[in-house]
């Protein structure tokens, strides 16, 4: 017997709902559905800015059946793992980011450095809906910022548009700035004699830069076409979101950078484990050498044979002991000036 789901209430994935009208926030709690029949009930105009969080299918179909929005574009807003992306339904834009966090970790172990998450923007003409995924990537703090900045407000949705998208750019170029800390210190440590740096830590942090490469690098595409009149973004949105692009533009020439130098890292780490290797090598062919000159010359004179030179001699053993001296330490000396030891 199979047990009936019961759908989860939308008010679980609401993290806020407002209406905003010349620039302000009107007072008062609002359902998504009651907000935006405020907006476009009214004759002066306004938007709605919907943010949810984490939104199962069910809950997401509501939210698309108030706004019009396209059954594909709900499941890549549930779907969570979207590349980055611009896409256009009737007249609704959608817009697809992949957010990022840095996390703290011990150079020497092999641990995740960058976390992922998504931040999916449905824009119309009276609404902004943004669903998130990911717990790093908390809207609100920007929602305050925004409210406190009316002018920016008075742009409409495509001020929340640009808002989100330059937050979003920022926190890249933060965890660029401390994986770019993370890349010199290893440089420093493979650089550094008796370093034990280990090669799985650098091909670990080359892993998650290939992670922040796909989250990074895609949104220059998408950041281009918004800045063109044919996105029906307004001329000044356009023009905030232009210096997005020369933020985003630095931010992913810096992501290559970095794969750059973990790759010369890596090389330069298995070069010096074949040095090291090499070295150790010729240190244990001078021991062996070293070891055989007296285990020859006792093996020589240790044969039971009567007729051997010196043998009956009284001072035949020193000179055996004196042999073996000599050559030894004139085996010394050869490997120590060819740096063998």
């Amino acid at each position: 017997m199979s047990l009936k789901r019961i759908p989860v209430p939308v008010a679980r994935a609401v993290v806020d709902c407002g209406i905003y009208r010349d620039g302000h926030r009107l007072p008062g709690r609002f359902g998504f559905a009651e907000a935006l029949a405020e907006v476009r009930d009214s004759e002066s105009s306004g938007f709605v800015w919907l943010g949810l969080h984490e939104p199962d299918i069910h809950q997401m179909g509501e939210v698309a059946e108030v706004f019009g929005l396209h059954r594909l574009a709900v499941e890549d807003a549930v779907a969570g793992n979207q590349r980055p992306k611009l896409e256009r339904y009737d007249d609704t834009l959608m817009f697809v980011l992949r957010t990022v966090a840095y996390v703290e970790h011990d150079m020497h172990s092999v641990s995740e450095i960058v976390l992922t998450g998504q931040i999916l923007i449905f824009l119309g003409a009276d609404f902004v809906v943004a669903v998130r995924h990911g717990e790093h990537s908390g809207l609100r703090p920007l929602r305050a910022e925004l409210e406190a900045d009316p002018e920016r407000l008075r742009l409409g949705p495509g001020a929340v548009l640009h808002a989100i998208a330059d937050h979003v750019v920022d926190t890249y170029l933060e965890v660029v700035r401390e994986i770019e800390a993370d890349v010199e210190e290893m440089e420093q440590e493979v650089f550094t004699p008796r370093s034990q740096l280990s090669i799985e830590s650098i091909y670990q942090l080359k892993r998650e830069i290939v992670e922040l490469r796909r989250a990074v690098v895609p949104l220059d595409l998408p950041l281009q076409v918004l800045t063109r009149p044919e996105s029906g973004l307004g001329k000044e949105v356009r023009r905030y979101l232009r210096d997005v692009t020369d933020h985003h533009t630095t931010a992913a020439e810096r992501v290559h950078d970095f794969d750059d130098a973990l790759s010369a890292l890596i090389s330069a780490t298995l070069a010096r484990i074949a040095v090291r290797q090499n070295t150790d090598m010729r240190k244990i062919s001078a021991l062996v050498a070293l070891a055989a000159v007296p285990t020859m010359l006792a093996g020589i004179y240790g044969m039971n044979f009567e007729h051997m030179p010196e043998l009956k001699q009284p001072w035949g053993y020193p000179t055996v002991l004196a042999v073996m001296v000599a050559a030894c330490g004139g085996l010394v000396v050869m490997f120590r000036r060819n740096g063998w030891l």
